[in-house]
């Protein structure tokens, strides 16, 4: 018998801890940290080798912002997608402070598919890809979301779909018309 992402226990933490129980807080981290540092670790395999972040500063960050941030938590999906974005900003805004070049730099062209994939082989520098998926908001704020979701969050297509509220089929669409959109402002922001 499967549990509904409204009566899972997560959720019932989650919502305790929006309506101000500090102890559901205490309950949920040792439920959520094994998936947040997972999470991380995705999130970084894109990064270069010698990264000054490791998963577990990155966690712990996340973690401390997650901790003040005023969210009306819906369930564990709803828990990820936010985690995963925050964790993105976090390390777009540390690439930002360590003053790694905005545009190119001279990175080769590769094909989308290579650059947000996240993993060891992906070599496009995430403060490309993050002004890309920048712009491509101001266009299409649903495109980059499903982006986001998808290749920083580790979402499946099924639980992009409950995030966004749309069909499994829609995002399957989405994301090719925003992996070709990413394909072109990167190869022109390269050149």
């Amino acid at each position: 018998m499967e549990i509904s992402p409204s009566s899972s226990p997560m959720t019932q933490l989650l919502r305790q801890w929006s309506g101000g129980d500090k102890s559901a807080l205490d309950k949920l981290t040792p439920v959520v940290y094994d998936q947040l540092h997972r999470l991380a670790s995705r999130c970084l395999r894109s990064e270069r080798p010698n990264h000054s972040l490791c998963a577990t500063a990155l966690v712990h960050e996340a973690y401390l912002r997650l901790i003040d941030a005023d969210v009306a938590w819906q369930d564990r999906i709803h828990f990820f997608a936010v985690s995963a974005r925050l964790m993105r900003r976090i390390l777009v805004d540390h690439a930002k402070k360590n003053g790694r070049e905005k545009r190119g730099g001279g990175a080769e062209v590769i094909p989308l598919d290579e650059a947000i994939v996240v993993g060891p082989d992906a070599t496009a520098g995430l403060l490309e890809l993050d002004t890309a998926l920048e712009r491509l908001a101001a266009q299409d704020h649903r495109k980059s979301e499903i982006v986001e979701l998808l290749c920083f969050g580790g979402l499946t297509y099924d639980e992009t779909a409950v995030v966004l509220k749309i069909s499994p089929a829609t995002v399957h669409r989405e994301i090719k018309l925003a992996k070709a959109w990413l394909h072109r402002e990167i190869i022109r922001g390269a050149a």
